[in-house]
C-alpha cells in the first residue's frame, strides 16, 4: 500500500532502511520546530539532548533508529545521541545541533555506533520525497508495530502530516512513541509550541495501551513555511486533527489488541475533568479485558469513573455502548435500562465506544486504547529474548 503524508509536505525528504530488528531513518526538513517529551523520570539519552536543542526553535533533520532505546545508559548513552546528530548532520550536509534524534526499542542497551553510521550512509543517499520514501521511513522506525502510521490533513493553503511509531509501553504523558510531524505552514517557533502542547495533550496523551508511560517519548514538529503564513487557530485546528489521527492509530494497533476503544466523556465541569475520567476508564484492565470477552460488562466502566478523583453524581449519570454506527443506551440518568444482547452486539467489531455523560457541565474529552489479550502477555513476556 502507498501512503503519502510527510513527504507530501513542501520541503520534507526521508527515506529509511529496516534490518531485522534494527532500523534507521532519515528526516530532511528546514524550519521552526517545536517538541514535547515523555514525564517518566528515567529519561532516555535522546530526550535528554533534545529537551536542550529544541530550545533553538529550529530543525533541519531528524535521526530515529529502532531496536535500542538508548535509555538508562549514562554518559556514554547522551555521548551516543550526540554521535548520532553527527552522522545525520555529516551525512545530509546539516547542523548536528539542529537535528532531531530520536530512539525506540530495548531499554539497558548501548547503540551499535558503527551500524548506525553504516545504516546513515545508505539512507542518507536516498532521501526523496515519494511514497516509497514516506513508506520506506514509516518502517524503518517500527518495533512491534503491526501497521505503519501515516496522517495527513489538507487545508486551503497549506498542509499538516505526522508519522508516528507506537503500539505497547503506551500511557497518558505519551508512551513508547516516536512522532514525526511537518507542516509547510509559516509558523513561528513559540506559536508551534503552544499549537504542538495543546494537540499533543488531546490526543498522545490521551492514548492508553498498557499504562506504562515510556522511557523515549518524542513528537517533533518541523515548520517549513513554505507555504506562507497562515492563521495560527486554523494552524492549530489542522496539527490537532494529524496528531487525534496518528493517536487513534496507536491506540487500534495495541500490542495483542482485536479492537480499539474508544471513551467518550460528556458534561464535565472542565475538559480536564473529562479527560481525566476518559484516561482512568481507558486504562482499567477490567474494562480492557470486557472489551476483549465481548462481555458487556459495562458497570465496569462506571466503577473506573467514580474513582478517577471528579466529582459528579453518580446517579445522574448516562452511559452509551457504540459500534460506530449506532448507540445503545445503558444507564439514563442514573437508571438502568441496558440492553445486555445489543450492548453484547455492540462489542463484535473492530471498534467499541462508550459515551458517558457526567451530568455536571458542558465540557468533553476523549481517550483511545484497545483490549487486552494473551496476545500482549506473549509479546512482553519474551520481548528481550
Amino acid at each position: 500500500m502507498q501512503y503519502q503524508s510527510i513527504c507530501a509536505v513542501k520541503g520534507v525528504k526521508a527515506w529509511g532502511i529496516k534490518e531485522g530488528k534494527y532500523g534507521l531513518a532519515l528526516i530532511a526538513a528546514e524550519g521552526t520546530a517545536a517538541g514535547v517529551f515523555t514525564e517518566n523520570l528515567v529519561k532516555a539519552a535522546p530526550v535528554e539532548l533534545m529537551k536542550k536543542q529544541i530550545r533553538a526553535g529550529k530543525l533541519e533533520a531528524v535521526i530515529a533508529n529502532s531496536g535500542c532505546a538508548n535509555a538508562y545508559t549514562g554518559k556514554r548513552g547522551y555521548a551516543d545521541a550526540v554521535t548520532m546528530a553527527e552522522y545525520a548532520g555529516e551525512a545530509l550536509g546539516v547542523d548536528p545541533k539542529h537535528t532531531g534524534v530520536a530512539s525506540t526499542g530495548v531499554i539497558g542497551r548501548y547503540l551499535d555506533l558503527p551500524l548506525i553510521q553504516r545504516q546513515c550512509g545508505v539512507v542518507a543517499k536516498q532521501v526523496t520525497s515519494s511514497p516509497e520514501a514516506e513508506v520506506a521511513t514509516a518502517k524503518a522506525i517500527m518495533t512491534t508495530d503491526i501497521v505503519q502510521k501515516h496522517a495527513l490533513v489538507e487545508r486551503d493553503g497549506f498542509t499538516v502530516a505526522g508519522i508516528t511509531k507506537g503500539s505497547g509501553m503506551i500511557a497518558p504523558n505519551m508512551g513508547t512513541m516516536l512522532a514525526f510531524i511537518y507542516t509547510d505552514a509559516e509558523v513561528g517557533a513559540k506559536p508551534l509550541a503552544d499549537a504542538l502542547k495543546l494537540a499533543t495533550k488531546r490526543s498522545f496523551n490521551r492514548v492508553v495501551v498498557d499504562g506504562d508511560t515510556s522511557t523515549n517519548d518524542i513528537a517533533l514538529c518541523t515548520a517549513t513555511g513554505e507555504a506562507g503564513k497562515v492563521k495560527a487557530q486554523e494552524f492549530a485546528g489542522a496539527l490537532e486533527e494529524c496528531c487525534i489521527s496518528l493517536a487513534k492509530q496507536i491506540a487500534a494497533d495495541g500490542e495483542g489488541a482485536s479492537r480499539m476503544l474508544e471513551i467518550i466523556v460528556r458534561g464535565a465541569k472542565k475538559e480536564d475533568d473529562a479527560a481525566k475520567v476518559a484516561r482512568t476508564v481507558i486504562e482499567s484492565p477490567l474494562v480492557k479485558t470486557a472489551v476483549y470477552g465481548e462481555d458487556p460488562n459495562w458497570g465496569r466502566v462506571v466503577a473506573a469513573a467514580g474513582r478517577a478523583g471528579v466529582k459528579f453524581d453518580p446517579n445522574a449519570v448516562s452511559l452509551w455502548i457504540s459500534d460506530g454506527k449506532k448507540k445503545h443506551p445503558l444507564v439514563k440518568s442514573g437508571a438502568i435500562i441496558a440492553d445486555l444482547v445489543a450492548a453484547k452486539a455492540a462489542m463484535g467489531g473492530r471498534t467499541v465506544t462508550f459515551i458517558l455523560d457526567l451530568a455536571a457541565g458542558k465540557e468533553e474529552a476523549a481517550a483511545w486504547g484497545c483490549d487486552l489479550t494473551e496476545k500482549y502477555v506473549e509479546i512482553n513476556g519474551k520481548y528481550t529474548t
